[in-house]
């Protein structure tokens, strides 16, 4: 059995087939899912997928692409919200400054109120970045992740130095079907270097499905080739990988019964 630690199922993109997807998953031997929040707004729909399957979980957050939307979140309404006995993690929240979707103060300001979360509940916290190596590596130093809070850097592609010192703070990993496209040499460098301890898969569905559906909508019944990937850069057995990704996501994420 593998676990998908981070998947978007309350979406447009799965509403016609949401049953029959979530079956997909477990015939593929999908044991468990993270059902990311990236916008309060949508928490309600997020914790509706987890609360009509068990095993299936939640976050609670707002990406960094939609901090514009909530310029008034207060970490204790995080706080409150995370009591939800679904809710296992705090995020998806971090910084992104490919797109520019939200300004940075917008970010800095958002990412400032999930840290703040999950420092009180203990809630490991889901970080997306993407082109903000050095705010992200002094953020999370001067806020003591991996130190005071659990945080894990989810689909991680950024660089080298961002990543050994997050390797070295206990701060852990996601990898996603990314490991198996072909150019993304850099990335399967990055994933060769992560603790061996402290990594998990995700599909990040509906969003970059490996190959070969690399270019489709990409659902958690694609796993298994996510995994593939990560055996073949890490040198370890399918059941290997199952085993280490599997006892890395129970053992950050500890709301979660095994």
């Amino acid at each position: 059995m593998i676990v998908d630690s981070h998947v978007n199922l309350h979406g447009e993109r799965f509403a016609d087939d949401l049953d029959a997807v979530i079956a997909r998953a477990a015939d593929a031997g999908v044991s468990h899912m993270l059902n990311i929040c990236c916008n309060i707004k949508d928490f309600d729909a997020v914790v509706k997928v987890a609360e009509d399957h068990d095993h299936i979980w939640a976050t609670l957050g707002t990406h960094p692409h939609d901090a514009k939307d909530n310029p008034d979140l207060k970490a204790q309404t995080l706080i409150d919200m995370a009591a939800h006995p679904k809710v296992v993690g705090i995020g998806e929240t971090g910084f992104d400054f490919h797109y520019g979707y939200s300004s940075r103060e917008a970010q800095i300001s958002n990412f400032a109120v999930h840290i703040e979360a999950a420092h009180e509940t203990q809630l490991p916290l889901v970080v997306h970045t993407r082109e903000a190596d050095t705010l992200m590596l002094d953020t999370l130093r001067r806020t003591g992740a991996g130190r005071d809070y659990p945080a894990l850097l989810h689909c991680y592609t950024s660089g080298a130095e961002l990543a050994d010192w997050a390797a070295e703070q206990g701060i852990y990993f996601s990898v996603s079907g990314i490991v198996t496209f072909k150019n993304a040499h850099d990335v399967r460098d990055r994933i060769k270097a992560m603790p061996d301890d402290r990594i998990m898969l995700e599909t990040d569905c509906p969003y970059l499905a490996p190959v070969p559906y690399r270019g489709r909508r990409n659902e958690p019944s694609y796993l298994p080739y996510v995994a593939q990937g990560l055996a073949d850069v890490k040198g370890w057995t399918l059941e290997e990988t199952a085993r280490r990704t599997t006892d890395a996501f129970f053992r950050l994420f500890k709301k979660i019964e095994r």
